[in-house]
């Protein structure tokens, strides 16, 4: 059964007869289209693809051959009346979980005469097992983040800052055949690594200091996203220390994830140990998250989230330390879940590299 169809077969149980997406990354995910300005609606027999001007020749290279393209030059939401009416749909679907209050507000009060009915994570929960396009796009992606950081560690010296990392990284990514980064690069040295999402500033990278590089690419669409931690010149022993309960908490994690295994067991297995190393308390987020045409997808690796593992699932395993004052480390590799285990994707060292 295609997406398509496998997103049909949820209309009835949903109380609709049409679904408008409006999510770029699911409009990617479903039609193949790389644009930035798109609407699908699907009928139980029709896919229609509307788009404006801007991408008519774009649209008629990338979208599906399942889809009929309407190139759309009035009111950009005009479509939902004459394809309501051509189709006699009454109940529309949308994306509770993507569109704002003011567009629900604005699409009733244009079109009385359908009924907008919130479906939430319908196209996520089917993406979320990643076809085999996406997971090849996935594996050149982290190549080329591998490669990358290969070349940083030639690269980065004391007296360079933040921000000269990052603007490496970036640089980089697309000599080696990346789009372009899939976040904006997290670089933060010394006490500055205890934040876990910095943006990298002009501060200096000193001797003696950690130095966290978070960092990702984008190849048609697909993104990476890894995190490696190495020390500039010799660092502290309680610096060691952390940098050693991470690697093994990481490892923990990967040693049970596979299809099958509820996402919660394998955070639980990372947590647990850093928790019993008495670190708890600095690892307050959630052990990964799933990755593909947008950098954080479903399913979230945490305690809160009820998910099973299945096959092609491509997640994060990021487990972190970070002490104020002092430092953080993190440690994250992608992969793709198998039925007997995983495929870890990245394959920079995770020893402690000194530069």
């Amino acid at each position: 059964m295609t997406r398509l169809e496998r997103i049909k077969d949820n209309f009835i149980t949903s109380g609709i007869d049409s679904f408008l997406v409006k999510s770029l990354p699911n409009i990617r995910y479903i039609s193949g289209f790389s644009g930035s300005a798109a609407n699908i609606l699907l009928t139980k027999d029709n896919n229609y693809f509307i788009t404006d001007f801007r991408y008519k020749t774009q649209s008629s290279a990338e979208v599906y051959k399942d889809f009929e393209v309407i190139i759309y030059t009035q009111n950009s939401m005009g479509f939902i009346k004459e394809l309501s009416e051509k189709h006699g749909l009454k109940k529309t679907g949308f994306e509770s979980n993507i569109m704002t209050y003011a567009d629900l507000q604005s699409l009733q009060n244009e079109f009385r005469q359908i009924e907008f009915i919130p479906v939430s994570g319908l196209i996520e929960s089917i993406v979320i097992q990643k076809n085999e396009k996406e997971i090849e796009l996935t594996k050149k992606a982290v190549r080329i983040t591998d490669e990358t950081f290969k070349e940083l560690l030639n690269i980065i010296k004391p007296g360079m800052s933040e921000r000269e990392v990052s603007a490496e990284i970036s640089f980089l990514h697309k000599i080696y055949g990346a789009d372009s980064d899939s976040f904006e690069p997290i670089v933060a040295s010394g006490v500055r690594s205890a934040f876990p999402h910095a943006r990298p500033t002009d501060k200096v990278i000193k001797t003696g200091e950690l130095l966290k590089l978070d960092f990702g690419c984008t190849v048609e669409g697909m993104k990476s996203d890894m995190t490696r931690t190495i020390a500039v010149g010799d660092i502290s022993d309680e610096c060691k220390m952390i940098y050693g309960i991470v690697k093994e908490a990481q490892q923990r994690a990967l040693d049970i994830v596979r299809a099958g295994v509820p996402v919660k067991a394998v955070d639980a297995a990372a947590r647990d140990f850093i928790t019993e190393k008495g670190f708890g308390n600095n690892f307050g987020h959630g052990l990964g998250h799933g990755l593909g045409y947008d950098i954080h997808e479903r399913p979230a690796l945490n305690q809160r989230t009820d998910y099973i593992l299945q096959k092609n699932n491509i997640v994060t395993i990021e487990p972190g330390i970070y002490v104020e004052g002092l430092g953080g480390v993190r440690i994250e590799d992608d992969v793709i879940v198998t039925d007997d285990g995983c495929e870890i994707l990245n394959k920079s060292p995770k020893e402690l590299i000194t530069i």
